[in-house]
């Protein structure tokens, strides 16, 4: 299959997906947004900024003019931050037709009207398909063809299986998932955790805390998604667990290192000035906190970030008030036992 794409943003992720997509033979054309960054790409090929270890091919076309990266492409991936993705999304209204699929990348919930990635694109192009790609998959490694598995899902089968041929490499393997919210989610949240446990170790605290965080985090980021229609298994998976495993480890994951500086003390002014790199946990957890509260679901350690992002709580506060919570049983959804089940004991 030799097709032609078009990545909008040549950020960390976009860069290496273009690359890997060149690499497997699609043309591509990619956008770039700063005038400093077209021309060391056209000049070098290089991205310092981003991915400095990475040559493009020369196959990718770089242009700064949107309208045009787009034209007579069959798919059009969208990895921009999340914040931005309505603003570049519109600014294609009219430039695609209904045919083209629009493939998102970026992770996050809309802060003012806390829709979905998916949602959001939909408004604007509600003719076009919209596949989501989300997994456990840093840039840096998926641009040195490090073996990375990710999923793909959309509203139909086929879409989703389309994207998954299109995109899979020996070293890039693709599944797919029906579950488009869940997998959108699982993407979102998980950088909500990664940032509590950058503080963990920020804090100096040990692999048990860090464990116990992680645990609970995929349960609370279940229990929204189930709310908005999710599956729960779907957490359990690349989009969800695996997702949340690398991005709390790693110290690519701009999220946990984020976490590290708070843990350590510095101010989010002091964090965010200090990088290019956008931390999309960060307004996650605005979009979040704010989701639970409308939807009526308890997420302890979101509203506790919450607290320390936009309220001014202290780091240390925040950990007791999550280990002083009123005891409950761990898995409390399915845990439901009756006044006579009590008195006999465990079932």
């Amino acid at each position: 299959m030799n097709t032609q794409l078009s990545v909008i943003g040549a950020g960390s992720w976009g860069t290496a997906m273009a690359v890997l997509l060149a690499k497997k033979g699609h043309n591509i054309k990619l956008w770039v947004r700063r005038n400093e960054l077209l021309n060391e790409l056209r000049q070098n090929r290089i991205n310092s900024a981003y991915l400095p270890d990475v040559e493009l091919p020369d196959s990718i076309y770089v242009t700064d003019d949107i309208i045009d990266c787009c034209s007579g492409s069959e798919v059009v991936v969208i990895a921009t931050p999340s914040h931005t993705v309505r603003e570049t999304v519109t600014t294609l209204r009219g430039a695609l037709n209904k045919s083209q699929i629009i493939v998102n990348l970026a992770k996050g919930i809309e802060n003012e009207s806390l829709l979905r990635m998916s949602e959001v694109i939909e408004e604007i192009f509600p003719e076009n398909r919209v596949s989501i790609m989300s997994g456990p998959c840093h840039a840096e490694e998926v641009a040195k063809d490090i073996p990375t598995a990710i999923v793909s899902t959309a509203k139909d089968r086929s879409t989703a299986e389309y994207i998954q041929d299109m995109f899979m490499t020996p070293r890039f393997r693709v599944y797919t998932n029906p579950d488009m919210i869940g997998v959108e989610l699982g993407g979102a949240l998980k950088n909500i955790i990664a940032l509590g446990a950058g503080i963990i170790d920020g804090l100096g605290y040990g692999d048990n805390t860090k464990a116990a965080l992680m645990t609970r985090g995929i349960v609370e980021m279940a229990r929204l998604g189930e709310a908005l229609g999710a599956y729960r298994l779907t957490f359990g998976g690349l989009s969800g667990i695996g997702d949340l495993i690398v991005t709390c480890t790693s110290m690519h994951s701009r999220n946990r290192k984020a976490g590290i500086a708070l843990g350590q003390g510095k101010s989010l002014d002091e964090i965010l000035g200090g990088s290019s790199m956008v931390v999309e946990g960060i307004k996650t957890t605005r979009s979040a906190y704010h989701l639970a509260k409308k939807q009526g679901v308890e997420m302890p350690i979101t509203e506790e970030i919450y607290k320390l992002l936009y309220e001014g709580a202290s780091v240390k506060d925040a950990v007791e008030n999550l280990m002083m919570r009123a005891r409950t049983h761990e898995i409390e959804d399915i845990t439901v036992f009756t006044e006579q089940e009590i008195k006999n004991g465990w079932r």
